[in-house]
């Protein structure tokens, strides 16, 4: 009896096994789909009968997660690995001499890469391969094959957490692997091509993939078929050939790629290659063509509600999307189109925002129509996952009916609520709608970075301009400001306040005609000081009241609220009672109760009184809420910083920044008077804008926050003068006389600058 034993492996491993003697008609049947990559076949053959609640083996399981994987239909490719993984601890684990019990963790471990949830594909890695090598496995007949497979996605995962030598150490394991002749040999290489990729090693994933073993066809069909399997291996050769400089055969490369029926349906690879393409277009002077390619990039992201879709199991590459929109700002502001420009780099902050909020389970709802506007959520993320799929070429007229219903639904999220819309899409006033929101006695800064450029758009209600800034050591300068600025007893911080000041404002000096700023930050700009900019005589904040914004978008959400200031209820949460003594904030007691007689009836709530459940059930009662807590930021986990409020039997007293996109809010003024960014620690500025922006969203129209944490007296200082000058003054220029106080007693900007007011000046 013959037996041949063949392995076909298309970004994850697909076992497919011929066995001729057997006479086992639908397992050879299902072997053969798998070789011809025939997915919506295997899911024809096998779904209905999960369907009518028949038993699968683990084995048939094992090709139906394997074609929902490679489809993209990652909702049910795990739902069947989880029937996988109960039949395999059911003892179902092996068939026809192959042990399969470790595919559960291998068909999760590329799906956490697709999402974007490397940590957890380490996870994976660590149990199939703790796994693989118990038991006897790795004495198995598939033990080479598998060990590929598993080394394949940790390998990216452990490289994408920034565990270098360990994936290190897995391309190692993977070059000792005796692959000559063998059916597995291409996916060898395969692997290595996508591991190189994820450590930018783009010379030695074009050798791994361009080894006679791995197998990679430089030509695509023009028509429907599986061919589109072929896709991430085709991107990581001319992905590779465009890093390593060869720009004629990446050209050719991206063209075929582009050129593919199915590329569109592969979102997550289709804007990565119109990118790169466009790069090529403009390093070889095709500014128009470039262009072109650009929007359609953009167009393509912008469709994609999250991130989710990354391709990084298949290609071992994660795309900046954000470089799609700073290739597009640069070519646009050469050219001296600045409303254009303007529009693109508030689309590339709404898609920043988008995808900084892709992990939110269940988006918030405000305003009116709530369960309407839920029921149109729910439909738009059911029809985006539909639309991922990548559909069979009877099916297309069905793709094509799904993205007309999500133009619809996006439309309508648009018009019923629009601040909801701004969380899960990326829909932006245009710059005169933008100029429309401005005061006479406003100028708007606009400040952004393309990565190799620093410009600055300035806005007043009749006029749009922009300017390159010459800004080389930025980031640097910020860093040190934010260091020596701690040293209150010297002049420590002012070469580096003089240096920002004259990269960041001196050179437009001559357009700015007003006192009022607004300055929307960019990066690393999200953690600096600005009223402590110096020209060497005076500060900024001596000339000039400025408020600050995550985004000018932000500006259509701003809510207008009146009544007097003093008749204003308002509560005050000081000093919460934590765990450790150290976070203790003594002179917080001593400040709610300082303000507290500026505002007659406030709750005053201290200690183990200051909770988060208190905030989360009546904080929507208080039109002024103060919060004198210390705050932790996160910078890999923007949206796990938190305030660390008191704790009790219902909350553990940690509001996250995730948790503020839920709360409901109605305050006209947040104050957070000790929660402070971490010093030193300049970064995206991801963990910033995911805080205040979550205050906005929850309902506060200004936030007046520190980032530092400042001198106890002076702190209260300043805030019970602030407090007092809100009687008489809008908030921005409340906040400004504030300071000035302050630094007449304490002039050294440690004292004072830390304060910083996003949001409505009103």
């Amino acid at each position: 009896m013959k037996r041949k034993n063949l392995l076909v492996l298309s970004a994850i491993l697909i076992l497919s096994l011929f066995l001729p003697g057997f006479g086992i008609f639908d397992d050879i049947t299902l072997a053969r789909h798998a070789q011809k990559k025939e997915h919506h076949e295997i899911i024809k053959m096998l779904q209905p009968s999960l369907d009518q609640g028949d038993q699968l083996s683990s084995w048939r399981l094992f090709f139906l997660a394997g074609a929902y994987y490679e489809i993209r239909d990652y909702h049910k490719a795990i739902t069947t690995i989880e029937l996988m993984q109960k039949r395999v601890d059911q003892g179902d684990r092996s068939a026809y001499g192959a042990d399969i019990s470790v595919y559960p963790h291998v068909f999760r471990g590329y799906i956490y890469l697709d999402q974007g949830e490397p940590q957890k594909a380490v996870s994976e890695g660590e149990k199939a391969f703790k796994l693989l090598h118990s038991e006897g496995r790795d004495r198995q007949n598939f033990y080479r094959s598998e060990l590929i497979s598993i080394c394949d996605f940790w390998g990216v995962a452990l490289e994408l957490t920034g565990r270098k030598e360990e994936a290190r150490k897995l391309i190692d394991i993977l070059h000792n692997v005796n692959s000559s002749g063998q059916v597995f040999a291409p996916e060898k290489y395969i692997a290595l091509a996508r591991i190189y990729m994820a450590k930018k090693d783009y010379a030695n994933a074009l050798a791994s993939v361009r080894n006679p073993e791995a197998k990679v066809a430089g030509m695509l069909t023009a028509f429907y078929d599986q061919t589109f399997q072929e896709i991430p291996k085709l991107y990581i050769l001319s992905k590779s050939l465009f890093e390593t400089g060869n720009l004629p055969e990446a050209r050719e490369g991206y063209d075929q790629l582009l050129g593919h029926p199915q590329i569109e349906q592969i979102g997550g690879i289709y804007w990565v290659v119109l990118l790169d393409r466009a790069k090529i277009a403009l390093a070889t002077g095709q500014q128009k063509t470039a262009e072109d390619l650009l929007k359609k990039a953009i167009e393509v992201i912008e469709k994609q509600r999250s991130s989710i879709n990354s391709e990084a199991g298949r290609i071992g590459f994660v795309g900046d999307k954000q470089d799609a929109y700073a290739q597009l700002v640069d070519l646009l502001l050469a050219t001296g189109r600045y409303p254009e420009a303007f529009a693109y780099v508030e689309r590339a902050k709404a898609r920043a925002l988008v995808d900084l909020l892709a992990s939110q389970k269940n988006i918030p709802v405000r305003g009116e129509n709530i369960q309407q506007v839920k029921t149109n959520l729910n439909q738009l993320a059911q029809a985006e996952n539909e639309l991922a799929v990548v559909s069979s070429g009877e099916s297309r007229d069905i793709q094509n009916k799904t993205r007309s219903v999500i133009v619809t639904l996006k439309k309508e999220l648009l018009e019923k609520a629009p601040e909801t819309a701004a969380l899960v899409t990326v829909q932006v006033p245009t710059a005169a709608e933008i100029q429309s929101k401005l005061k006479p006695d406003e100028t708007l800064l606009e400040y952004y970075t393309t990565g190799k450029s620093w410009y600055v758009f300035i806005l007043t209600p009749a006029t749009i301009t922009a300017q390159k800034l010459t800004a080389n050591n930025l980031v640097k300068d910020i860093d040190d400001l934010r260091r020596t600025i701690t040293f209150h007893a010297s002049g420590a911080y002012k070469p580096y306040a003089e240096a920002l000041y004259r990269q960041l404002f001196a050179p437009i000096i001559p357009l700015v005609k007003t006192k009022k700023l607004i300055v929307v930050g960019h990066g690393p700009l999200h953690y600096l000081p600005i009223s402590a900019l110096a020209d060497g005589k005076d500060f900024l904040i001596d000339h000039y009241s400025i408020r600050t914004l995550p985004s000018a978008s932000v500006l259509s959400f701003l809510q207008s609220r009146t009544g007097k200031f003093a008749a204003r209820k308002a509560l005050i949460l000081g000093n919460p009672k934590l765990s450790d003594p150290k976070y203790d904030l003594a002179f917080a007691q001593d400040e709610a109760l300082a303000i507290e007689k500026i505002l007659p009836g406030a709750k005053v709530l201290l200690r183990s009184e200051a909770t988060a459940s208190y905030l989360m059930h009546y904080g929507d009662q208080y039109p002024l809420i103060h919060l004198a807590a210390h705050g932790t930021f996160n910078l890999d986990e923007p949206l796990a910083s938190a305030l660390l409020l008191a704790p009790d039997k219902n909350h553990n007293g940690l509001l996250r920044a995730a948790d503020l996109y839920n709360l409901s809010l109605h305050a006209d003024l947040v104050t957070l008077s000790a929660c402070e960014t971490a010093l030193g620690k300049v970064a995206t500025g991801d963990d910033v804008v995911g805080f205040t922006r979550g205050f906005l969203y929850a309902g506060a129209n200004s936030l007046v926050s520190s980032l530092w944490q400042v001198d106890d007296r002076a702190t209260r200082d300043l805030m019970v003068s602030f407090y007092s000058n809100l009687k008489e003054m809008k908030k921005d220029e409340a906040l400004r006389q504030a300071q000035i106080h302050v630094k007449k007693r304490y002039p050294h900007p440690y004292f004072w600058a830390a304060f910083v007011l996003t949001g409505s000046g009103e």
